[in-house]
């Protein structure tokens, strides 16, 4: 037989192995995230008709080695992990990863990694992909403090969570106190603050020149109006910039004794005393009421917060990534999902915006990054390349004819 028919059976074959790789890259035009693959061939044994001979000095010159190919076969299978564009979906739980890196998802037992960010929430608030694979990050602790250099967990989002009250520690002054006041003229303002339960309390606070430059400052008991909880001057320098201030805190029990007792410290530093109209106000407190959880933000780096009534937020979870040394040795496992190979290195887990693993785009999808054009392209050339080696093969067909009529 002739080796020419079984040197072109290996290219039939090879080259239906691209076609079906050009089928499933076509197949998976539309599908999110999902990554192209090439197909490289490179050519097998040759038989060595004869061996490579050296130059001879002043004789005759060298000669090379004769070889006759015996076939192809596929080099590699490769997948090509380029980019691919993002469609904005508005789904607050859909992510695309702008640059390199995978999410990890998990079923409990094994771990896995995918560039599709299409997830959403299950009835008991776990963050899922399309299959119910838990999405894989660290939950916050007390007081919203995320440490990511612990193991993984499960991304659960607690809809039902509420924040403690917190009761006011800092009180900060801002404003102008009037230089042209007289003596014993007064400005008054109130300050609202919290107790430990969440009250608010609307504290009178009265400032009254005492001499020049100098005012004294007065608090009052909300219940009554009259109990002093709490009193001191404020000095100002001679250009209407603040000076001193002797003290600077309020003390009193809020709610007949119901919640804790307040202490609260009061800053006076960015108060004037300018002529003009008197706008000395309480700008900033630290206490807030109890809040539930009203809706939830995801930035570029995975942080999950949370916004509450009262107007706080606090941080939920923190979304892990991970990324390899060699993203193309990874083994897909079907679902837009990818496993550890023996050469696609270990993951290098992290968050977003750090390590090179990219940054997340949230109400966003990446699409494929199948590109058509390509892919026709390679189709016309696997088909030419097929049918080349079709005929190859009738032709040998024809020659062995030929060779057997040789005997009539």
């Amino acid at each position: 037989m002739m080796r020419s028919m079984f040197t072109a059976v290996s290219g039939l074959k090879n080259h239906q192995t691209r076609m079906d790789v050009i089928g499933n890259n076509i197949a998976n035009v539309n599908t999110v995230a999902f990554k192209a693959g090439r197909v490289n061939f490179q050519d097998i044994l040759n038989q060595t008709i004869s061996g490579a001979r050296t130059p001879q000095a002043g004789g005759r010159g060298g000669v090379n080695p004769k070889q006759v190919g015996l076939g192809m076969t596929i080099g590699a299978i490769d997948t090509i992990f380029t980019p691919g564009g993002l469609q904005t979906t508005d789904n607050p739980t859909d992510f695309a990863i702008e640059g390199d890196g995978f999410f990890i998802v998990g079923d409990g037992t094994q771990q896995f990694y995918t560039r599709d960010g299409a997830f959403k929430l299950s009835a008991d608030g776990a963050l899922v992909n399309a299959n119910g694979l838990r999405v894989q990050g660290w939950m916050a602790g007390d007081g919203g403090n995320i440490d990511v250099t612990g193991g993984l967990s499960n991304i659960v989002l607690p809809l039902t969570t509420q924040m403690e009250p917190q009761a006011t520690g800092d009180l900060q002054f801002d404003g102008n106190l009037d230089a042209n006041f007289a003596m014993g003229d007064s400005w008054n303002t109130r300050a609202e603050i919290f107790d430990s339960l969440g009250n608010l309390h609307d504290i009178p606070v009265i400032f009254t020149k005492s001499a020049n430059n100098t005012w004294h400052w007065e608090a009052f008991d909300p219940a009554d109006n009259v109990t002093s909880i709490g009193s001191g001057s404020t000095t100002f320098a001679t250009n209407g910039i603040f000076d001193s201030v002797t003290g600077a805190q309020i003390s009193f029990n809020p709610g007949g004794g119901a919640a804790e007792p307040l202490e609260v410290l009061l800053n006076f530093e960015n108060l004037t005393q300018f002529s003009g109209a008197p706008t000395a106000h309480v700008s900033f407190q630290d206490g807030y009421p109890a809040g539930d959880l009203d809706m939830v933000t995801t930035d570029s780096a995975g942080m999950i917060t949370g916004i509450f009534t009262n107007g706080q937020s606090s941080a939920l979870a923190q979304l892990a990534m991970a990324n390899f040394v060699n993203p193309g040795g990874l083994l897909k496992a079907g679902g837009n999902l990818y496993q550890i190979s023996n050469n696609s290195g270990t993951a290098n887990v992290g968050t977003a915006n750090s390590g090179g693993r990219g940054s997340i785009a949230v109400g966003a999808l990446e699409m494929s990054n199948v590109d058509l054009a390509q892919e026709f392209t390679s189709m016309i050339t696997t088909q030419r390349g097929f049918q080349a080696n079709s005929r190859v093969i009738t032709t040998s067909d024809e020659m062995l004819q030929e060779l057997l009529t040789l005997k009539r």
